[in-house]
């Protein structure tokens, strides 16, 4: 027989748009359906007009994924068939796996860092050769303008990438990874195209000079590199390595991308521990014994190839560069008790300051969306603050005459500027060099390397340019700008005391103030407390000054979270992602199923028509319908559950005609790697020629080869705060709803605990 049902030559460009969940109209108000198909009725017979509930406010635009396994038929049947030895090699395969991970990501990570490294050197050489030779013509236009056009034509360049190829590559992409980790579906989060755009975004964002850092967007980085080879094939490239095909659903690509964003942090920071807290407390949001093991093995892995491929790019003997961001040696930092509550004072003011870093970003932010809407308006505005920032940079420089002896220049292009021989400008030396060298010199210059006023002036710079940097349409991270403008007011606030107290220049190391400024100042924007100081404390080395590293950022975070949420919370919230937050929200805390589930429910019967399946598939966007059992009169909507299919599964189907009146031609042949052959952008209905033959319309669907035989599912009177630790803990996409009698009533999603959304 003839397959009447067959797809289009090209499936959909992204199978995210075509499983939403909501069982709920459009945000014009309510919608009644009726979905009676066109030539026959009798597939409609007793079924319902939907009068679906409204939600208020607008419609989140994204949806979840599928963490939980479909154990149904096919699954059981392949379960079955596999052997001891066969559960041993996918095992293995999930440690050579993290090996990979590990590897790939550090490679990455050296790529950018010895292209910004080179390109940096170049520029800023090139710059100092400029300002040496006019400063004694008395042009200074002339470097000026170069500054302008070396800053300008790289982040042109990023930007346009990012605005024009792919958007979802702007910023740090930690947000998008906590959300996708969350089990929300983010749009072309973990491409190659995605990761490319990223990579050379960072090199030409921090080559122009902006107040960002390449360490952030290498979590997206392990990312999507974790995504990628977990899955064998690549739908970009349209190629298929036919390996590791049992590890292509969101469950398991969920727990390598967990690994992934770990081993980012690792290569960022050199700290394998520090990404696995970190991927605990600020990414993932389900765990277990075999998946922490694995995560920390790619992070070793990660921090070690790292090392050793920075370490022979330098020509070191030792093993110097555990990460990107290299602190560099630190002598040991004793510190008097009665510092402390210096160190909490200055956690605070931290907290303070990063809270309203975080409120003025989010209100620039939300004026981006309203008003720079074009993709040439995007990449304008990055241009311009480009240009902005070598404006300041030159003022700055051209201004303060802070004139320093050449021997404890730290920087690799000193300026003389208008200092004597032998001598080098110390405020032109913050800017002539990337934000990550900035830091390390701010950390380790001896005492008296900056005039006040400098230090001053350039907090009073760079913490307004870094808050205005951050969500511009360019690859960057947020760490390095808030650790720089951290160290600097930390090393005047060790002016000061010095100042006011000299006899206190005995135990007050600049240095030393310098770390917890930034780790205050770092605390306050991002909310880190236990992920942050072990990354501090394996990047510094000192295990003795992790007390005060500790109340610094405790300080901060309580300080900070009584105004507002981390940057990345609120990045999360302005863009209305349905990500579930550690705890039910306090309004819903009395309320029961029947409060918050959506009612009546679109469900399809165990054995169904084409014809049903077409129609509900066309004229509705729910992921998810409960498969029913009709009661006594034939009436679906007081059907009894007895699964779930989802809609990705029903598209396969009528693409490969799996029908009843058929099965002769596929039932022997029919497997689960049907499926998985199309994960992860599973066709549409749209993308399928559905023939109008009016017999194959009525061809019938039997639901339980394919359904998921034990959804879960609650009582009418369970309460929301249980219903959420399901969610929470189990990383649910639907919750049916059913009476005592076992008759659906209503289902529940995600954002049905979100009152914003």
């Amino acid at each position: 027989m003839t397959q009447k049902m067959r797809p289009l030559v090209e499936s959909s460009d992204e199978g995210d748009n075509s499983d939403n969940e909501l069982h709920r109209p459009s945000a014009n108000g309510d919608l009644s359906i009726n979905l009676a198909p066109d030539g026959d009725d009798s597939a409609l017979q007793n079924g319902p007009v939907f009068s679906l509930k409204r939600r208020k406010g607008g419609q989140s635009q994204y949806e979840s994924l599928d963490y939980d396994v479909c154990e149904n038929v096919l699954w059981t049947q392949e379960n079955r068939k596999i052997e001891q030895r066969t559960t041993v090699r996918k095992d293995f395969a999930r440690w050579i796996i993290s090996m990979q991970i590990g590897i790939g990501t550090a490679l990455v990570a050296c790529g950018i860092n010895i292209v910004i490294d080179q390109l940096s050197f170049l520029k800023y050489s090139f710059l100092k050769r400029q300002v040496d030779q006019n400063v004694q013509n008395g042009d200074l236009s002339i470097p000026y303008l170069y500054w302008v056009l070396t800053n300008v034509v790289p982040v042109m360049i990023g930007a346009t990438l990012v605005a024009y190829v792919e958007p979802v590559a702007a910023g740090s992409g930690i947000p998008q990874v906590k959300c996708y980790l969350n089990g929300v579906k983010i749009p072309r989060i973990v491409r190659i195209k995605t990761l490319a755009v990223k990579a050379v975004g960072v090199v030409a964002s921090v080559v122009g000079g902006l107040a960002g850092g390449k360490e952030g967007p290498m979590i997206h980085s392990g990312a999507v590199i974790a995504a990628g080879l977990s899955q064998g094939k690549s739908t970009t490239f349209r190629r298929d390595l036919k390996v590791f095909e049992y590890f292509r659903d969101d469950h398991e690509k969920r727990d390598f991308v967990v690994g992934g964003a770990a081993a980012g942090v690792a290569a960022a920071f050199g700290a394998p521990i520090g990404g696995i807290l970190f991927s605990l407390e600020e990414a993932a949001s389900f765990w277990n014994q075999a998946l922490i093991w694995r995560t920390f093995f790619a992070s070793i892995i990660s921090s070690f190839t790292l090392n050793i491929v920075l370490s022979a790019y330098h020509g070191l003997s030792s093993f110097r560069y555990r990460g990107l961001f290299n602190l560099g040696e630190f002598e040991p930092l004793p510190f008097e008790y009665y510092e402390l509550p210096i160190f909490i004072l200055m956690g605070v003011f931290g907290g303070m300051s990063g809270a309203f870093w975080n409120s003025i970003n989010n209100r620039m932010n939300i004026f981006r969306a309203r008003f720079i809407k074009y993709r040439w308006a995007r990449v304008v505005e990055a241009a311009f603050v480009a240009a902005l920032g070598a404006t300041f940079a030159c003022a700055m420089a051209y201004s303060i005459n802070d004139c320093r002896p050449l021997g404890n220049d730290p920087t690799e292009t000193p300026v003389q500027l208008f200092c004597e021989d032998n001598e080098y400008n110390a405020a032109a030396a913050l800017w002539f060099q990337t934000p990550e060298a900035t830091v390390k010199a701010l950390f380790h210059d001896p005492p008296g390397s900056h005039k006040i006023l400098t230090l001053a002036v350039f907090v009073l710079i760079y913490y307004p340019l870094s808050f205005v940097t951050y969500g511009l349409s360019v690859s960057l991270g947020i760490f390095i700008p808030t650790l720089l403008v951290g160290a600097a007011w930390g090393r005047l606030t060790a002016s000061f005391m010095v100042l006011a107290f000299p006899g206190s220049s005995i135990f007050v190391n600049p240095g030393k103030y310098a770390l917890i400024g930034a780790a205050a100042q770092l605390g306050g924007v991002v909310r880190m407390t236990l992920s942050l100081s072990v990354i501090l404390l394996e990047t510094t080395g000192n295990i003795a000054f992790v007390l005060p590293i500790i109340l610094t950022l405790m300080a901060a975070k309580w300080s900070g979270d009584y105004f507002n949420e981390g940057v990345y919370d609120n990045q999360i919230k302005s863009s209305k992602v349905p990500m579930l937050p550690w705890h039910v929200d306090p309004a819903l805390q009395q309320n029961i199923a029947n409060d918050i589930m959506n009612q009546p429910v679109v469900c399809v019967r165990r054995m169904e028509k084409v014809n049903y399946i077409i129609d509900i598939l066309k004229n509705t966007t729910h992921n998810g319908f409960p498969v029913i059992e009709d009661d006594e009169n034939g009436n679906r909507e007081n059907g009894k559950l007895i699964g779930l299919i989802l809609r990705s599964q029903l598209v396969v189907i009528l693409m490969k005609s799996l029908y009843i009146e058929t099965n002769r031609y596929w039932k022997d042949l029919v497997s689960i790697q049907l499926f998985r052959k199309e994960y992860p952008r599973y066709p549409t209905i749209e993308d399928l020629k559905i023939s109008e033959d009016k017999t194959l319309r009525n061809y019938t669907v039997d639901m339980s080869l394919f359904m998921n035989p034990s959804p879960y599912s609650v009582n009418l009177k369970t309460s929301v705060p249980r219903i959420f630790q399901l969610f929470r803990a189990l990383g649910l996409r639907h919750l049916v709803v059913i009476t005592r009698e076992n008759r659906i009533r209503g289902i529940i999603t995600r954002k049905d605990f979100l009152r914003e959304l």
